[in-house]
């Protein structure tokens, strides 16, 4: 299977040469050791690099477990370094090596030296590449397949893809495998396995059936605000637990920091100002999400807004939940205020884009109750309503465009004008 990833592959080669270390982050066999041994180490050997000039070092072989001594892969690359040409060094699984830290920052000196690696599990988050690299590491972040990447390599109709997609998710190992129970075996475990493992070893978790509630508890929230206040209640009443408020929001933001999760802070879009509790997560990979309820909870209207914030994020977007606050009256004559929401508030530079996901608009008043709150913002900013329902895109009175799930997915700049 034979994946071209050029989103991630463009940004290797925008970076080359840069005099940073370029770090490859993202979750756990979403294919970061296949964009670098592969099609970035292909690429170099298309543009004229010799492969003597191409240093590749698997740290996750045990046939390289001597090169997990930093002085060891010190000497190692240091003796491949015949000459002052341009050397690509590719070090795969670079958490192996004890301070490899040390390693890496010692090559930022060299001219002739350009430097690329890939990390995974407890020692190689986003968080670790700001603090111990401190501007000199350029942080290239890889997720699982986007829907368009899948469909590369899927052998049927957009409309079997995407209900293949939104059950199983974008994983390369889970696209490899045909069998349906041996995608569900694999997606589980992954979870217990490997991402639970790190996560445990990362942060000394010893009494983790809260973690793993409150993992069942997001992902049977998808597309719903979340406040770890009454998740704190809920467990005190419910499993009798006494976990805190502190330690909910504490494991929320391991599971980000381990790519598992995004968070997506509500944005008051007059007011211009964030509210941030309530919040929405959304799961870096849906395969991941249904496992982990057991393929319990398919509710396409929720999934699909999963996926089109992923699509958001990969496309390099910010991505808030909008909130659109109205004064009314009730039916007494009494003033209220009113919060209306919009699925997405992105922004990206000076460009920002208001987007609706409506699985289907079978009514007038479906379709009113979707546009309601877009129609309350009265910037000049470009609004979207996005279904599944099988049209063509179109502008209505109100300047709102409207199109199909398949042609935001697949087309690169659905959100043209």
């Amino acid at each position: 299977m034979e994946v071209k990833r050029d989103i991630y592959l463009k940004k290797l080669i925008a970076s080359k040469q840069n005099g940073m270390i370029k770090i490859v982050t993202g979750m756990r066999r979403c294919g970061k050791s296949y964009l670098l041994f592969n099609l970035f180490c292909n690429y170099l050997k298309e543009t004229g690099v010799d492969d003597s000039h191409i240093i590749q070092v698997d740290l996750e072989d045990r046939r390289n477990k001597s090169l997990r001594d930093p002085d060891a892969l010190l000497e190692y690359i240091d003796g491949r370094m015949t000459d002052d040409e341009m050397y690509y060094i590719l070090l795969d699984e670079v958490q192996h090596v004890k301070e490899f830290e040390d390693v890496l920052n010692s090559y930022l000196k060299i001219k002739n030296a350009d430097v690329y690696v890939t990390g995974s599990n407890s020692k190689f988050l986003s968080k670790d590449v700001i603090t111990e690299f401190r501007g000199r590491g350029d942080e290239i972040k890889v997720a699982p397949l986007c829907f368009c990447e899948f469909m590369s390599v899927y052998k049927g109709s957009r409309e079997q893809g995407l209900e293949e997609y939104m059950t199983y998710g974008g994983l390369p190992g889970v696209v490899a495998i045909a069998d349906e129970t041996k995608k569900m075996e694999y997606l589980n475990s992954l979870f217990e396995k490997v991402y639970l493992t790190d996560i445990k070893d990362r942060y000394k978790i010893k009494n983790d059936s809260d973690l793993a509630e409150l993992i069942d508890v997001v992902a049977s929230s998808v597309g719903g605000l979340i406040n770890p206040t009454k998740i704190e209640n809920t467990f005190a009443s419910v499993k009798h637990s006494k976990i805190s408020y502190n330690t909910i929001k504490s494991y929320l933001d391991i599971l980000q920091d381990v790519f598992l999760i995004e968070k997506s802070i509500r944005y008051d879009i007059k007011g211009r100002k964030y509210i941030d509790t309530p919040a929405k997560y959304y799961f870096s990979d849906i395969g991941l999400r249904n496992a982990r309820i057991n393929f319990r909870q398919y509710e396409v209207t929720h999934l699909m807004e999963n996926l089109i914030y992923n699509e958001l994020r990969v496309r390099g977007l910010a991505v808030d939940v909008g909130v659109v606050v109205i004064n009314t009256k009730d039916e007494n004559g009494v003033s209220q205020r009113k919060q209306l929401e919009v699925d997405f508030v992105c922004n990206q530079g000076s460009k920002r884009y208001y987007i609706q996901s409506a699985l289907r608009l079978p009514t007038e008043e479906k379709r009113e109750q979707e546009l309601r709150s877009l129609k309350k913002i009265d910037d000049s900013f470009l609004k979207f309503v996005i279904t599944e329902d099988p049209i063509k895109r179109y502008h209505d009175d109100n300047g709102i465009v409207f199109m199909n799930i398949y042609e935001f997915l697949i087309d690169r700049d659905s959100l043209r004008v």
